[in-house]
């Protein structure tokens, strides 16, 4: 399953627009590259419709968000919902502050997500109003564990029914529910939350693979979170004495870009409950 989705991200090359953050904007537009999509980085409100009405998906990510790029993310969102585009929303920080946390919420009332990816804190915030966050990073208090798992799973199906979209919950153990079925992924590393961007990745990913499957759209973002997660245990494993988190961040992207369909249906670990 994972392999034929895999292949279509490299044989139909998808066009994704990207409303993202300007720290780690380089990053989401290499792994694009890497898995096989082709990206376009636009946020002036002048041209997002035009930009977003020629790519075949957007991804909307808060992290930098400002008084100029917030009317550019509803204007690109209603466009790809008018042309029957598949959108993701990244709501990253939302609960660290105010304005994060309005705008995304805004953000799910205005436009449809085939998509919602964040971390537990951030979802737990779109859901319940609540919810911590460490600046833009899950409060450990909110983890997802072996012992909360089941509570954990029927939290994030509540939410994806309740919102009608796909919800991606990653972190130690990742979570992909589309309301009736979840993908319970253990791929991953550590390490990885010592690399500003991997979860800004992860939402480029996604949008691509969901574009380039959007007949299974639970399928295909369950597979790019397994896909990044794989990418960060075969990227660890090259790591040399002297190597840091900059060369891991490197390594990640070179292993989705080496990455085949078969090496992520062998390597990915999930079960569906």
């Amino acid at each position: 399953m994972f392999s034929k989705i895999f292949s279509n991200v490299r044989e139909n090359c998808p066009l994704i627009h990207n409303i993202t953050n300007y720290v780690t904007v380089n990053d989401v537009a290499n792994i694009l590259l890497a898995c096989g999509g082709s990206p376009i980085m636009s946020d002036d409100e002048g041209e997002v419709e035009e930009i977003t009405a020629i790519c075949g998906g957007l991804n909307i990510n808060i992290g930098t968000l400002n008084k100029n790029t917030i009317p550019s993310m509803f204007l690109a969102g209603a466009k790809a919902n008018e042309l029957g585009h598949k959108v993701l929303l990244d709501p990253v920080g939302a609960g660290a502050s105010a304005l994060r946390t309005q705008t995304a919420v805004d953000l799910l009332k205005k436009v449809k997500f085939d998509v919602i990816r964040g971390n537990i804190s951030e979802i737990k915030t779109l859901a319940l109003g609540s919810g911590t966050t460490k600046g833009v990073d899950a409060d450990v208090s909110d983890a997802v564990t072996e012992e909360n798992l089941e509570k954990s799973v029927q939290f994030v199906k509540n939410f994806a029914s309740k919102m009608k979209s796909v919800v991606a919950v990653t972190g130690a153990i990742d979570l992909v529910s589309d309301g009736e079925k979840c993908f319970v992924i253990r791929n991953g590393r550590p390490e990885m939350g010592k690399i500003t961007g991997t979860g800004c990745q992860l939402s480029g990913m996604t949008a691509a693979f969901i574009t380039a499957n959007p007949d299974n759209v639970l399928e295909a973002a369950a597979a790019s979170v397994c896909a990044m997660g794989l990418a960060g245990e075969i990227a660890w494993k090259k790591m040399k004495k002297g190597d840091g988190n900059s060369t891991y961040r490197n390594r990640i992207i070179d292993a989705i870009y080496n990455m085949s369909g078969k090496e992520l249906e062998k390597g990915a670990k999930y079960e569906i409950r």
